[in-house]
């Protein structure tokens, strides 16, 4: 069996990404880590195992921007050239569930399939609004300094949207856009054929939102690719990844739900935070 890679988008919580890297740590893996750009002193990481890959081409990442989709590119790029078995896309505050050993069995056992996964609800009013629709300012949805300027273009943007609704102007319409949780398992074929579509990516991410839950499922599902899909109806089994959502926020896993998290049959788990770094140091001592 080949190599893994582990690609990994980090910003900020960088104790949760030391135990990350720490449980990654091992020669059958190497690691490659992307920091936003905006950090300007990156912390220092050792791997003892595992090759190290820190990127010096970083993006400045802005939430719900294609930003994101240029950053994971930045990685996949990185990578390919080595030709993996299996590449994770991974946040800096993820963790594995499974011991190295378990998640190289099944990879092993799976070989070939895409774990990818696809949301399950009727997303084709999300899709239009985010895909279809021009979003000017797109590097503004989030502000750092919420001042005259950005609430200036947050208004501008929504009145550019319901003006788009208005005279019912939709761009993209060629494309049968497919969304889902933006971490990934693929094969180094998938990658390939990723890259393959760089421009044409980048092309419809242009002023849109939040694309880098869509890119990805939209080209595997749009190729033969998505007879390899590993789940197709459940959208975390598809990519083995266990995260919740409490009334439309992301769950930051603390130390009262290690058991959920450890009895579940999912490879990998977001969110954590340093503040709940105790259920990090819990897992990672279960799975080394």
């Amino acid at each position: 069996m080949k190599r893994h890679a582990y690609l990994i988008l980090a910003h900020n919580n960088f104790e949760v990404t030391r135990y990350l890297i720490a449980a990654l740590d091992d020669s059958r893996n190497d690691i490659y880590i992307h920091f936003d750009k905006k950090i300007k002193e990156l912390p220092a990481f050792t791997t003892y195992q595992a090759k190290l890959f820190v990127l010096d081409d970083r993006v400045d990442i802005r939430w719900g921007d294609k930003s994101i989709v240029e950053a994971e590119y930045k990685l996949f790029e990185a990578a390919v050239v080595r030709d993996y078995g299996y590449y994770h896309l991974l946040s800096g505050v993820d963790m594995p569930l499974k011991s190295q050993e378990y998640i190289h069995a099944f990879f092993a056992k799976h070989f070939g399939k895409e774990f990818i996964g696809f949301a399950q609800y009727d997303y084709a009013k999300e899709v239009e609004r985010k895909m279809n629709r021009i979003h000017l300012f797109p590097r503004s949805f989030r502000a750092e300094d919420e001042n005259f300027i950005y609430w200036l273009k947050r208004g501008v943007r929504a009145a550019f949207i319901k003006f788009q609704e208005w005279i019912n102007y939709l761009r993209n319409t060629d494309i049968s856009f497919k969304k889902g949780v933006q971490w990934v398992s693929v094969t180094h074929d998938f990658v390939k054929c990723l890259l393959a579509h760089k421009a044409e990516v980048l092309a419809f991410c242009r002023y849109t939102f939040c694309s880098d839950e869509i890119y990805k499922h939209t080209i595997c599902w749009n190729s033969h690719f998505r007879d390899k899909i590993y789940h197709k109806s459940d959208e975390a089994i598809g990519c083995m990844r266990k995260i919740q959502w409490d009334n439309g926020r992301i769950h930051i896993w603390e130390e009262k739900d290690y058991n959920i998290l450890m009895d579940s049959d999912y490879l990998f788990a977001r969110k954590f935070n340093e503040d709940q770094i105790a259920v990090v140091e819990r897992i990672y001592h279960a799975i080394t």
